[in-house]
């Protein structure tokens, strides 16, 4: 196990968490690197002997030691944003293995792509189209483009993070792709390669992304009828993780049903995992600063907060806590809300925890390898934290805690 206790005390494969703690302060991610690599494995396996791409998805963990490995191991990736394109090629990604998605892309932003030679801009609306192919024709090229088509399948997953459905800002409707795709043939600046669609985030079954993939497939064959052949069929990503009590449906399920769709096709088959590869493959470490009994509730608070974790306080998200010392002298047991210094009653890391712990002792907020420290913030002027690779018995600065210099140097007093 990546995160597994040793002599009493809460380990990141051979490294104490303790150690971490004392070496690089706290709050602090510590990310696994034998973990991320497992996890990439386990599609790789799956999809072993099937012409493939495993298209990380930047947005769910950006730091560069996670996409220089990506890119080491073979992933392409899935970004949504120039910035996340300028993070891949600095970690040494391939734009040949990069699919730009994402509804709102900028002139500037489709002209680095394509200028950087990517692998496909997946289009999510004919305006977008417009841009694109005057944008190539500008540039004197052909850009490859392929539609985000909606294919209005429900993924049982948090609102927030279903991306499929017809009333969700996401890709085409499904009744409009074929005239879209017709339409877009008619550009000479532009080549249509693949078609993709992304149902959402935090699929514990595989059922919705089959489904998904089967009418994916029934439209590119009618698109196949019109003479428009695609090189490529993208399904996305969205693969669960267990936080808490959830039983997701394992990768191979995913990938197996959907290879069962597509048997006897000779597209590439691409798939955009991301908090699959990297969310348990991470944890915040936090050092309690107080413990506050109340009247009707009792709280723990850290030096962690909803600037470095928000998903509690955004989704009502629900991380499993740890404690970093299993047994210590002076603790304190009882139920605790865990909350952090911010100025805002949504300022929490979890509720209602059953905890033994006194000022000072370590805590570990499990599965936070995804949507962690990528949504972060410096709201109330508060430094980011340092982030920690983990490789056997070596852990690795791999970004240093920022300094409230740092926070106002690009700002200007008024003359």
């Amino acid at each position: 196990m990546a995160f597994a206790y040793r002599a009493g005390a809460l380990c990141a494969e051979q490294v104490s968490l303790e150690e971490i703690a004392r070496q690089f302060g706290t709050p602090c991610y510590v990310y696994s690197r034998a973990a991320i690599e497992g996890n990439f494995e386990r599609f790789a396996n799956a999809l072993a002997g099937r012409k493939s791409l495993i298209a990380y998805s930047v947005k769910a963990n950006s730091n560069l030691a996670v996409l220089g490995l990506m890119a080491r191991l073979g992933a392409g990736f899935d970004i949504v944003s120039g910035g996340e394109l300028a993070r891949v090629l600095a970690a040494g990604g391939d734009p040949r293995k990069v699919v730009f998605s994402g509804v709102g892309k900028t002139q500037a932003e489709i002209e680095q792509a394509l200028r950087a030679g990517i692998l496909c801009l997946n289009l999510e609306s004919e305006a977008e189209l417009e841009r694109v192919s005057a944008t190539a024709a500008r540039l004197g090229v052909r850009a490859p483009v392929a539609f985000r088509v909606n294919p209005d399948v429900d993924a049982k997953t948090h609102p927030y993070i279903s991306t499929g459905l017809k009333d969700n800002k996401f890709g085409v409707a499904y009744a409009d792709a074929e005239r879209v795709y017709r339409d877009a043939a008619r550009h000479k600046n532009l080549e249509l390669v693949g078609i993709g669609c992304h149902i959402g985030s935090q699929l514990t079954s595989a059922a919705p992304f089959i489904d998904a993939a089967a009418r994916i497939l029934a439209l590119t064959e009618k698109l196949a009828q019109s003479g428009i052949v695609l090189s490529h069929i993208d399904l996305g990503g969205g693969f669960g993780i267990r936080y808490r009590d959830e039983t997701p449906a394992p990768v191979s399920q995913f990938v197996d049903g959907a290879l069962g769709v597509l048997a006897g096709r000779s597209e590439t088959l691409i798939v955009d995992p991301g908090r699959s590869i990297v969310g348990d493959a991470g944890v915040l470490l936090t050092r309690v600063e107080y413990l506050k009994p109340g009247e009707s509730k009792n709280f723990v608070v850290v030096d962690a907060a909803m600037n470095d974790l928000i998903r509690p306080a955004l989704y009502g998200a629900w991380h499993e806590l740890r404690q970093v010392r299993e047994a210590e002298s002076g603790a304190v047991a009882g139920v605790y809300d865990v909350v952090g210094p911010i100025c805002e009653s949504a300022d929490f890391l979890a509720r209602e925890r059953n905890l033994a712990v006194r000022p000072g002792s370590l805590l570990a907020v499990m599965s936070a390898g995804a949507y962690g420290m990528v949504m972060s913030s410096n709201y109330n002027t508060r430094p980011r934290p340092a982030e920690v690779m983990v490789s056997g018995t070596r852990a690795v600065l791999v970004r240093e805690r920022e300094t409230v210099n740092q926070l106002f140097a690009a700002e200007r007093l008024l003359p």
